[in-house]
């Protein structure tokens, strides 16, 4: 009975070992195996995944010249640039001899903005070609002005001289109008319309490419005849 006592006590001894040395191997073998496997499990997934997409491509889907056109059409009116502009304007009726009697003259402080843009609005079917390589031919319409408005809050009357009988009501409005006519030319003459077709390039570019497209190439269209749309008025009204 006694020589099973020292047996016995081995026996649980090398079970326990045992146990200790399978806890061992899988915390700190079996992570490490994986780790090697994983490599080639990846690689497995990607091979099966490419040769997946050989067998049964995704179709590349883009739209049509006509839904170009469309998208682009909606957005009318795109406005690309503001300038803001400020100009002194001297305006003046019955200067003379007799001045002190008929005279009025004025000097006005005008705050004006000009807003220029595209009128995609004019885009038409013959306008837009898609390529087999993917890219977009676009004439896109000259730049043109939109808006030339003066900023009522600070265009103001700096000075004004006033005869005895010379009090012009419509000085102030010719003047005025005047001064719309000069911002007008001012921010043209800055480039204004060049401003806003590099403007209208640079956001239509984004946005057609934005349907898969991998590139807009626009045509220069022919400008039209320009024509200011602020009425030329003389800065000395007739008595």
């Amino acid at each position: 009975m006694n020589s099973r006592g020292p047996q016995s006590m081995l026996a649980v001894i090398a079970l326990l070992l045992a146990a200790l040395l399978l806890i061992v191997v899988v915390v700190f073998l079996v992570p490490e195996i994986r780790a090697r496997l994983n490599p080639l499990e990846q690689a497995r997934e990607t091979l099966e995944r490419e040769v997946g997409e050989l067998l049964h491509p995704t179709p590349t889907i883009r739209p049509s010249p006509a839904t170009i056109i469309r998208e682009v059409q909606s957005l009318s009116r795109l406005e690309t640039v503001v300038y803001t502009v400020e100009k002194i304007i001297t305006a003046e009726s019955g200067q003379g001899a007799l001045a002190f009697l008929f005279g009025d003259k004025l000097l006005l402080v005008a705050h004006g903005q000009v807003i220029a843009g595209v009128d995609l609005s004019k885009v038409r079917e013959g306008d837009v070609t898609v390529t087999p390589d993917d890219r977009v031919m676009l004439t896109l319409p000259p730049a043109e002005v939109f808006v030339v408005r003066l900023d009522s809050e600070k265009t103001y009357v700096y000075d004004r001289e006033t005869g005895l009988f010379g009090m012009k009501p419509d000085l102030e409005t010719a003047a005025r109008q005047a001064a719309e006519q000069e911002i007008l030319k001012a921010a043209l003459a800055d480039g204004i319309l060049d401003t806003a077709d590099r403007n209208a390039r640079s956001f239509l570019e984004g946005f057609i490419r934005g349907f898969g497209f991998r590139e807009v190439v626009f045509i220069q269209a022919t400008p039209a005849a320009s024509t200011l749309p602020v009425t030329v008025v003389p800065l000395t009204p007739s008595p």
